[in-house]
């Protein structure tokens, strides 16, 4: 409901400038966005429990303090805590639908079903704070500080009433080495090759919630906080309505074959926000859609591909070295109110549209790396000639 309004608030209440704001947004995010790959190696090493909760209240205590705090430093800090609990929260959530469900092709329905959900809540967030009148106002915060709480106690219930044979998956393994597990990663080419192609790629589309922003309230857009609302609405209703849909009919791509197609959407995006007047409203739900398409596409895919990689001893660690994604979102915000103080919006959507272009080399290349092997998981490993071709 509120964090897309945090530019827009930061500008209202303390009149910073665009670069003022990007430097914020990235600096709290920066850090979370390391915590998190270290984050996932403890889940595997001591369960996904305990981290869950402790995500839970990190977000419950900094969304309190961002709907109280009046000062700049309070802002600061209750945003980097909010980094920081979505870098709990997020690769313990997603390995554990790992543990729980053994079948791949339920795996992968339960990932892709998880982003639904969290875009049905995206979807509804905006258009109950513009009929409650809460956007862009500093006391909604305590509502999403309400929502970490039920959440939280949701969890206690829901881990309670686990099956104990299938709560033990998630309990954590006192063997799991977190010096041999990075040995590891370093070794595995495709994977490394994949979180930077996916981190340029966050960096691309997070440019939706920061800069964008900035650029049409700067440009003085009309019915700036309709606009954005709607945008965000348009985002996520996109994806609850044609999300299956869209991976149903790309069923018989390869994983690599869908993210091809996600990109080049993610392109034509790009290009149309670079072109559309200021002042065209449906222009912008337009783009919006577009981006919305790439986004159902990559995104889901993006979280099954790192199953797909990750071995079950493992799964933790690698759902926890794909928070590096989050370094894209984290610079994002810096480098976009950068270009727009000083060039403006349209040469940052130029300049995003080429770097679509390098993600997509970045991906053709993956066909010609290697991957470790792992004993415990000879029957999952890949050899380097199917590496890139992770059939669906």
């Amino acid at each position: 409901m509120v964090w897309p309004f945090l530019a827009i608030l930061l500008f209202n209440k303390f009149e910073l400038g665009a670069a003022e704001i990007g430097l914020i947004l990235s600096a709290s995010a920066i850090g979370a966005a390391l915590l998190g790959f270290f984050v996932g190696a403890l889940s595997d090493r001591y369960g996904r429990r305990n981290i869950l909760l402790l995500g839970s209240l990190i977000n419950l205590c900094s969304f309190a303090l961002l709907a109280v705090t009046q000062t700049l430093a309070g802002f600061i800090l209750a945003m980097t805590l909010c980094s920081i609990g979505r870098a709990v929260w997020e690769p313990p959530a997603s390995a554990l639908i790992g543990d729980l469900i053994d079948n791949q092709a339920s795996r992968e329905l339960a990932l892709q079903l998880r982003y639904f959900l969290i875009n049905a809540g995206a979807a509804l967030g905006p258009i109950v704070g513009v009929w409650a009148g809460l956007s862009a106002q500093q006391s909604t915060f305590g509502l999403t500080s309400l929502s970490y709480l039920l959440l939280a106690l949701a969890f206690i219930w829901g881990f309670a009433k686990t099956e104990k044979g299938q709560l033990a998956k998630s309990n954590g393994d006192g063997s799991v080495d977190l010096g041999s597990t990075l040995a590891i990663l370093r070794r595995d080419h495709v994977f490394m090759v994949v979180i930077v192609a996916n981190i340029l790629t966050m960096f691309i589309y997070a440019h939706m919630d920061s800069s964008l922003v900035q650029y049409l309230t700067r440009a003085e857009a009309p019915r700036l906080v309709e606009l954005i609302s709607s945008m965000i609405f348009v985002n996520a209703m996109t994806i609850v309505l044609l999300q299956f849909p869209l991976m149903q009919l790309m069923r018989k791509l390869d994983i690599n074959g869908r993210i091809m197609i996600g990109l080049v959407i993610l392109a034509a995006a790009q290009m149309w926000f670079a072109l559309n007047p200021v002042h065209w409203f449906w222009g912008w739900m337009g783009a919006t859609f577009v981006l919305s398409l790439a986004e159902a596409i990559l995104f889901p895919t993006m979280s099954v591909q790192i199953d797909r990689l990750a071995p079950e001893h493992l799964r933790g660690t690698y759902f926890g070295a794909s928070s590096f994604y989050a370094l894209g979102w984290a610079l994002a915000p810096l480098a976009g109110g950068v270009v727009l103080e000083w060039w403006g919006g349209p040469t940052l959507y130029w300049m995003l549209l080429a770097l679509c272009g390098v993600v997509f080399a970045l991906y053709r290349t993956t066909a010609y790396l290697s991957r470790p092997q792992w004993p415990e998981q000879k029957e999952q490993t890949i050899s380097s000639g199917e590496s890139a071709k992770i059939t669906g």
